[in-house]
């Protein structure tokens, strides 16, 4: 009996890093991943969380129109669709912030996320949460 090659085949992890992980994605263009984050808001959050993180992105988007730097547009569309495969897997909640991550962040930055936070205890006090 002859063993075909197809038989012995192996699934490889060509195209990732350590062979655990699966190879990146491709980025979306911006428009694209845009239309993807609303969506993914539409369907996956409550209405009051739909419309914090729908100003977020809009009001983000709106600051990034004009950035002609590679880099920076690679690092924006990254995270922001790295933030959509989490919504749309529901695994953000709960999730902490990486610290290398905060480490990176301007004074800028660092104060918009103080405002998101903010924001978010404050909705949760209305609603009749602790806030924290």
């Amino acid at each position: 009996m002859r063993v075909s090659v197809r038989l012995l085949a192996k699934p490889t992890a060509i195209g990732s890093t350590n062979g655990l992980k699966p190879a990146p994605l491709a980025l979306l263009p911006p428009i694209p991943l845009y239309r993807r984050l609303l969506r993914a808001h539409r369907k996956y959050l409550d209405p009051q969380m739909r419309l914090l993180g729908d100003e977020y992105i809009k009001s983000e988007y709106r600051s990034h129109r004009n950035v002609e730097n590679p880099m920076h547009i690679i690092g924006f569309l990254t995270e922001w669709q790295m933030y959509a495969q989490n919504i749309e897997g529901g695994s953000w909640k709960g999730e902490k912030i990486d610290k290398g991550k905060i480490d990176k962040m301007s004074d800028q930055q660092l104060g918009q996320l103080y405002e998101l936070m903010q924001a978010i205890q404050k909705q949760a006090h209305e609603d009749g949460g602790n806030g924290s």
